[in-house]
């Protein structure tokens, strides 16, 4: 493997931590409701920070797959704006100083980049890792967000109630760094939430929030949540408005409920999402009906 200090380039002081938490939020392939980026922009946007490592982008991210953003003006390039890949020193509201590691997913070096990260968790002596992820479900907007908690002990998810049973998925650079940290005896956790699947290409505000919740809870920051709370209230109106719209719809947005509520019924007991499938729609054909709804809906509101 080639050296992973040569990944990032540190800031010319880097400050005397103690034992702080780290935050890691590195949205990949899924990034549901647009969970993560909100998280990641109302931090910066409300918390003092400064940027103490800067990861290169060049070796880390494919730019034909996630393109930047070019401004063109008339006649000319106006400007541009690179992809960011980066550790901050963030301070809570109660001035409590952690580590907020955010940007796009590594596509390269994977195995390198964990390193790299690794090393930087053991030199600023992080006491915990916490990792978030946003994922599509058949849940409805109506009910809870819910949450699946995971983490490299036990006791550290301990009042989480499991949502799923063994299953293989995707990937991705956050459970690889969360798996590797287990394997080298360190604490780290990370939180799913999960994001009705109708709203997964929207912005929903509450699975953000109930991120930050969840967060908070589990180190003790304090975190700003007020602005996300507002935002999650006025979606949820607009969502509702848009299915009161159709009886159809509100119909379909029932039967998700239904669904939802006979699971919760019997949770602890059945893997996710067996209950009672021949007397419901299919979470596709109950999310494909809904999906199109809103998005007709949505043409006309524009």
């Amino acid at each position: 493997m080639l050296d992973p200090e040569d990944l990032y380039t540190v800031a010319a002081e880097l400050p005397e931590l103690v034992k702080p938490v780290l935050v890691q939020a590195l949205p990949g392939f899924v990034d549901a409701g647009s969970a993560g980026r909100l998280l990641g922009r109302q931090l910066l946007d409300r918390l003092p920070h400064q940027e103490l490592v800067t990861f290169d982008v060049d070796q880390l991210v494919d730019h034909r797959s996630h393109r930047p953003v070019m401004t063109f003006s008339e006649d000319h390039w106006e400007s541009y704006t690179p992809h960011s890949l980066a550790l901050y020193l963030v301070h809570d509201e109660v001035s409590e100083p952690f580590l907020f590691l955010t940007g796009p997913e590594p596509d390269y070096h994977w195995e390198r980049f964990v390193a790299a990260v690794q090393g930087l968790i053991e030199r600023f002596d992080v006491r915990l890792t916490v990792g978030i992820n946003a994922i599509p479900m058949a849940v409805p907007h109506t009910r809870p967000t819910g949450l699946t908690a995971h983490a490299t002990r036990p006791e550290l998810v301990a009042g989480y109630e499991p949502w799923l049973a063994t299953v293989q998925v995707p990937g991705s650079v956050g459970a690889l760094l969360e798996y590797r940290l287990g394997e080298a005896g360190q604490d780290a956790m990370g939180f799913a939430v999960h994001v009705p699947h109708y709203l997964a290409q929207a912005e929903y505000p509450d699975a953000a929030d109930t991120l930050l919740d969840a967060i908070a809870r589990a180190t003790g920051l304090v975190l700003p949540r007020a602005e996300l709370r507002s935002a999650a209230e006025e979606t949820r109106g607009k969502i509702d408005e848009q299915v009161g719209r159709s009886e159809e719809v509100a119909a379909v947005v029932r039967a998700l409920e239904q669904q939802y509520d006979a699971f919760a019924d019997s949770r602890g007991r059945l893997p996710l999402m067996t209950v009672d499938r021949e007397s419901l729609p299919t979470a596709d054909e109950l999310g494909a009906e809904l999906e199109r709804f809103l998005a007709e809906q949505n043409g006309k509101d524009e």
